[in-house]
């Protein structure tokens, strides 16, 4: 896969440290990347007006992250045409129980983590996402047990 955007070993070390603590102050994450606070503050715009930074968040710690279910969802539709999947991809990431939507192959056509505060919430989210009418042919759920590692780091791609 090629990227259009070329990123140097400074910005892969601004993503880096950003990853890891998203709070760093300018002055905190230039002095860790070792270049001033001019760049750094340079550099991070650059990389969210170019849409390498999607977005900043906050984990929240395990405790609090382990309240209620999480579910990893495996959902092959019925019919797979690329009209069909896109609908049913919609359907998905516009539904707020749904935390991440992944296209896989091969296998079902759909992995989704969802989350939902108890059981009934997690029937509901079911009866919303899963019907005929939303073309699922088969569902199979895992329920998270404990989160041993979370860690949505992405490492330098080097050519």
């Amino acid at each position: 896969m090629q990227y259009s955007i070329d990123l140097d070993p400074i910005d892969w070390r601004l993503l880096d440290l950003l990853q890891a603590d998203a709070s760093l102050t300018n002055q905190a994450l230039a002095e860790a990347a070792h270049v001033s606070p001019a760049t750094a503050l340079r550099r991070v715009k650059r990389l969210r007006d170019l849409g390498v930074i999607e977005r900043i968040t906050a984990l929240l710690a395990p405790r609090f992250a382990e309240r209620g279910l999480s579910a990893i969802c495996e959902i092959t539709l019925d019919r797979q045409g690329d009209e069909h999947q896109a609908a049913f991809e919609a359907r998905a990431v516009a539904d707020a129980a749904v935390q991440q939507c992944w296209r896989v192959s091969p296998g079902p056509d759909f992995v989704l983590v969802a989350w939902a505060a108890d059981m009934p919430a997690f029937h509901a989210f079911t009866q919303r996402l899963f019907t005929q009418d939303a073309n699922v042919r088969n569902v199979k759920t895992f329920f998270a047990l404990k989160r041993a590692k979370f860690d949505p780091r992405v490492e330098a791609i080097t050519p």
